[in-house]
Parts: structure tokens; sequence; C-alpha cells
């Protein structure tokens, strides 16, 4: 193994150092808007949450019933931060992983307030009352045009750079990445040409809806976090990823299985009798790249105990892997034949859909979050203590929010089968469970606006510098005094942590 030169240690950074000034500003919006949709959400989510046991509130404001509120609250969190926080990560990633800096950071931005402007256009659609009234898909109909033309001019770049790459591995996270690239608008234009361009009979169209749903989740959301994971756990603990084989079993079993869930929503009604089965087995078999996955990052992301200690970025990406074993043990359960009829109409679908979109999605992203900002703003997080409360209080309000939903919907829907008692014993039942993720919900916006705060101060670059900046921090200087990590592609290729960095996505 020949020794790495100061020369070409030199220029590594230097290229390094240009791809993040190059992408500085078009990643900084996505992060920072992104934050403000997330506390926008969050607030909805504690609106609608509260409303479901005190209904009297805000009972006067037409703009505030329930029925808008709640699909506002799903629509902020799926398009507005969940969306922009994977662009951010996409092109990011991307950029470092093809070794190519961006020319088109101009467009990107530009592209990125056009996306804005469809998701905030959507949810004064939603508030005002001109929702579809198909979950997840509840925008009026203009917006979903101005949202595909702006995704596109956002990751085509990402594209490009990696066509024009230099030659070399394709590494595992970009599988997962451009897998998502890809697959997002085959979802997306297949279900909006057929609900709304070509549009057949109602039943068909739910049916259509709830596999749009599902395939957004796993087919979007899903590889998105995963190709993160597997970027963040190497990268991080300069160790390789523990098993490349379960790497790729975990990527094609995903790309095979997800793309059959979703239809389990319509068990009962009068569609072709396999459909719905079909689909409850895909989920229930998504357990397994969910398992592939989640087991091998945890074996990478262990084997450097003093770093899981102290870094801030792979203790969020390892509650995000946890959330995702958490996610296939719930598409397993929910879906069996003796629960799907409980939970078919129950809470349970929300507390899943949180659990994915928030206590395993939304976690990897802020892991990637307090790794990627210090590259771009070179400046250290300005407090160990806040990014202490944004964790803890995340993941209490998360686990609440999500367990019990899961749970107060089965037994929500154990009352709801009780047929010969009146419905109220089915929301009497539900109770308790929609008091407590009231509560779970005010401590995941108070861990957020704190968030919030902290992410723009370090945009406004008044982070703290630091002896030891992030972007420049040597293998040995692996840690900031506030929990930063640094970037172990400045060893040398002929350095331990290098080799393993080599080996982190080779096959």
């Amino acid at each position: 193994m020949s020794s790495a030169t100061p020369t070409s240690t030199a220029q590594d950074a230097l290229l390094r150092a240009g791809i993040d000034r190059s992408l500085r500003h078009p990643v900084m919006f996505f992060m920072t808007s992104g934050a403000a949709w997330l506390a926008v959400s969050i607030l909805l989510g504690l609106v609608s949450s509260w409303k479901l046991h005190s209904p009297e509130l805000l009972s006067s404001c037409g703009w505030l019933t329930y029925g808008r509120v709640f699909p506002a609250h799903m629509n902020a969190l799926i398009y507005g931060w969940g969306f922009q926080a994977a662009f951010a990560v996409i092109i990011w990633m991307m950029a470092r992983l093809s070794r190519k800096e961006c020319t088109a950071a101009g467009l990107i931005l530009a592209a990125g307030h056009v996306w804005n402007l469809g998701v905030s256009l959507g949810l004064i659609g939603i508030l005002s009352g001109h929702s579809t009234g198909m979950p997840w898909m509840e925008f009026p109909f203009f917006a979903w045009p101005l949202l595909l033309a702006s995704y596109f001019a956002i990751v085509i770049w990402s594209f490009i750079q990696f066509r024009v790459r230099p030659e070399g591995h394709v590494y595992i996270s970009q599988w997962y990445i451009l897998g998502a690239m890809l697959w997002f608008p085959w979802i997306f234009i297949t279900a909006n040409t057929l609900l709304h361009c070509i549009p057949g009979h109602p039943v068909m169209a739910a049916g259509i809806n709830a596999w749009y749903k599902s395939a957004l989740m796993l087919l979007f959301f899903t590889p998105v976090a995963i190709g993160t994971a597997y970027y963040l756990a190497p990268k991080i603990t300069g160790r390789p990823v523990a098993s490349y084989s379960m790497a790729k079993l975990g990527f094609w079993s995903l790309a095979i299985i997800a793309p059959w869930a979703g239809m389990q929503k319509l068990t009962g009604a009068p569609i072709p009798f396999f459909l719905p089965y079909v689909g409850a087995a895909a989920t229930i078999l998504f357990f397994v790249p969910a398992i592939a996955a989640a087991v091998n990052l945890l074996r990478t992301m262990l084997s450097s105990p003093e770093t899981m200690a102290s870094s801030p970025a792979l203790r969020f990406a390892s509650a995000g892997i946890v959330g995702l074993v958490l996610l296939g043990a719930a598409s397993a359960l929910l879906n069996l034949p003796s629960t799907l009829p409980l939970t078919q109409f129950s809470m349970s679908g929300y507390g899943y859909e949180i659990l994915a979109l928030y206590g395993f999605f939304s976690f990897v992203m802020f892991g990637a979050i307090y790794f990627i900002v210090p590259r771009l703003t070179r400046r250290e997080w300005l407090s160990r203590r806040l990014i202490k409360m944004h964790f803890l209080f995340s993941v209490y309000g998360i686990v609440t929010v999500a367990l019990v939903a899961l749970f107060g919907g089965l037994q929500q829907g154990i009352g709801q089968e009780q047929w010969q008692q009146p419905w109220q014993g089915a929301a009497t039942r539900a109770y308790p469970y929609v008091v407590a993720t009231t509560i779970a919900w005010c401590f995941i916006l108070f861990s957020n606006i704190f968030f919030f705060i902290h992410l723009t101060l370090m945009w406004l670059r008044l982070g703290r510098r630091s002896s030891h900046p992030t972007l420049l921090a040597t293998a040995h200087a692996h840690h900031s005094p506030h929990g930063s990590e640094g970037d172990i592609d400045n060893a040398g290729p002929g350095t331990p942590a290098a080799a393993a960095a080599a080996h982190a996505h080779s096959h």
C-alpha cells in the first residue's frame, strides 16, 4: 500500500472544499426551509391531535377544522420537510461521492424556491377547503406540475455528476440514492396521471392512492435514509461496512418487494380479491430489507463504540436505524390476517406513518444535517447542549407518538369490531392515547424550535470557530469539543482511516 503524499492530500482537501463551496447556498437553503416547514407541520399536528379530544378548540375558524388541519400537517411534513431534507442530502452526497463540483447551484436554488411556492400554494388550497381528499395527495391539482418540474430541475444535476464521475466503484449509498431519484418520478407521474388525467372508478382511485402512499414511503424516503446512513456510518467510524453482500441483499429485496405494497388498505373493498393480500404480503416482507440494512448498519456503527458515544450525527443516525427496525416489525404486525381488520380504519395507520417519516427518515436526516452543516459553513455547532436536548426530546416524543398511536389504534379497532356497541365505545377506548399523543407533540415541537434556531444561526455563519475546524480536521482529530465529527476523507489513501473509507462502499 502506497503512502499518501502531502500534495495529494492537499489536493483532495481542496476538491472537497470546492464541492462544499459550490453547494453551500442550495444545501443550506433546503435544510433551513425544510426545518421551518417541519416546525409548521409539528404545530399543525399538535392542533389536529388536540382537536381529537377537545373538538371545541378553534371551532369558530373554518380554516382550522380537523378535516383541513390534519392533511395540512401531513403534507407539510412530507413535501415541506421530507423532500427538502432529501434534496439537501442527495445533491451534497452525490457531488461528494462523484467528486464533482456543482456548476448549477443558482438553478437548483431557484428550483428550490419554486418547490416552496408549490408547497405553500398547496397548503393554502388544503386549508381553504380545496383539498382533493386523497391522503398524501391533498394538494389541489395545479400544485403537482409545479412540484414535478422543480424536482427535475433539482436532481438532474446529480444524475449528470454521477454520469461524468471518475471511473471507480459505485458505492452502495449511491445505489440507494439513485434508486430513490429514479423511482419517485415513476410513482408521482403514474399516480397523478391515473387520478387526475384519466380518472377511472372511485374504488380503484382509492387503491392507486393507497399504492402511492406506500410507494412514496418505501421507494423514496426509505432508500434516501438508508443510503445516507450507509454514507455516514463508515465515514464517521472509519470502519468498512460490515457486509457488502448484506447491503446488496437489502437494496435488491427493497426494489423487488416495495412496489407491490399498499393495496392492503382496501381489504374488503370490491376489487380483485388477491390485490389486498398481495399488498399485505409485500408489506410484511418489507421486514427483510429493513432488517438486512439495519443489522448491517448497526454492526458498522457499533464497531467504534467511542465514536458512537461522542458523535451527534451517528447518534441520530443510529436512532433512525432503530426506527427502521421498529418500522419493519410494525409492517409485519399490522398486516397479519388477525390484526389487519383492527388497524385498517384506526389511528394505527397514523402511528405507522409517523414512525416511518419521523422515527426513521427524519432522525437519519438530522444526523446528516449535523454532519454536513459544519463542512458547508466552516463553523462548529454552537451548543452541544442544544443538540442533546433536540435528541432526547425528539426520541421521547416520537416514541410516544408512534407507539401510543399503534397500540391505541389496536384498542380502537377492537372497539370498532364490537358492532353491537355504539361507535362512541371505540372513541372512548382511543381517548387516553390521543391525549398522550398531544403531549408528545408538545415535546417534539419544543425540541425542533431549538433545532431550527440552531440551524439558522449556522447558516448565518455565527457558529463557533474551533481550533480544529470540522472541514480541516485530520484523522487523529476526529471530534471537536462540541461533538462534530472530523472528515476522514482528509486521511491520505495510505492511512488506516482512508483504507476503511475506501472499503466502506467497495465490493
